[in-house]
């Protein structure tokens, strides 16, 4: 079946469940978690959120799983959480556990309408170099998100980071310093308060390792159409799934894909 003729019965799937009594009669509107992006709001006191995305992209026949895991420490001004990517190169046909990431967020921001949460990374070299799926040494990310309601009903992410990776091994061994850059935007249309629409903006430009001492910089931009609903049940959990199709336009023209989304945040006692 194809893309345009799964799209609608999800879409509809997701006002059902949105609209669907029996769950928690107060309503918990949707904030985390954007898909190519980060929204600015860390986790609430006391709640656990655990947040799986799968992404296969048509051209490459690459696909990646990550699972992350975000917790408040101990509250919602600060926040610790892991990433563990899955990845499937389909060039060398190489499948592996990737670099892991720890990630600590300040909420240095949260207003009515404007929250700020700055986030620190180590990414640790668990992941085979050999094999493509890592760089064999730490490495040091940052990233800066922003969001704003701009109104009731329209919400809007805004991230830029850079990642910094010393001594970077490539899948022969050369070592390099890689440097790369990250960016976005997003805007979220809430058709009610758990079921979202949604279109993202993301791009990145990173370091090559040198070739004949020259290095070279390779980058991708992609905009991404979504949408993502919420499962309510009175015990506090929330279960969000959300499907979205990232579609390459400039330096990634012709490379399009799928990516689906869950999560489950939850109280922790």
């Amino acid at each position: 079946m194809s893309l345009t003729r799964v799209l609608p019965y999800l879409v509809l799937a997701g006002v059902i469940f949105a609209v669907r009594p029996g769950f928690a009669e107060e309503v918990k509107k949707i904030q985390d978690n954007s898909f190519l992006l980060e929204e600015a709001y860390n986790q609430e006191d006391g709640v656990v959120q655990h947040i799986s995305v799968f992404q296969y992209m048509k051209k490459s026949k690459d696909w990646q799983y990550t699972f992350t895991q975000e917790w408040p420490v101990p509250k919602q001004t600060h926040q610790f959480s892991y990433t563990i990517p899955v990845t499937h190169l389909h060039d060398n046909d190489s499948t592996g556990v990737g670099d892991i990431l720890l990630n600590y967020r300040y909420q240095a921001i949260m207003q009515d309408k404007i929250a700020l949460a700055p986030r620190f990374s180590l990414i640790l070299p668990t992941g085979d170099y050999k094999k493509g799926l890592g760089t064999d040494t730490v490495g040091y990310q940052v990233n800066i998100p922003l969001s704003v309601e701009l109104s009731d009903i329209i919400v809007t992410h805004w991230n830029m980071g850079a990642t910094y990776t010393p001594r970077a091994k490539d899948a022969v061994g050369e070592k390099s310093n890689v440097r790369g850059f990250n960016y976005g935007a997003s805007l979220i249309y809430l058709v009610n308060p758990n079921f979202n629409l949604m279109l993202e903006a993301a791009g990145t430009t990173t370091e090559t390792s040198p070739l004949n001492g020259l290095k070279s910089t390779e980058s991708t931009f992609f905009i991404n159409p979504g949408m993502r609903f919420a499962i309510n049940f009175e015990s506090g959990l929330q279960i969000v799934p959300g499907f979205s199709v990232p579609i390459g336009i400039g330096p990634s023209e012709g490379e399009y894909g799928g990516l689906l989304y869950l999560s489950f945040e939850h109280k922790m006692f």
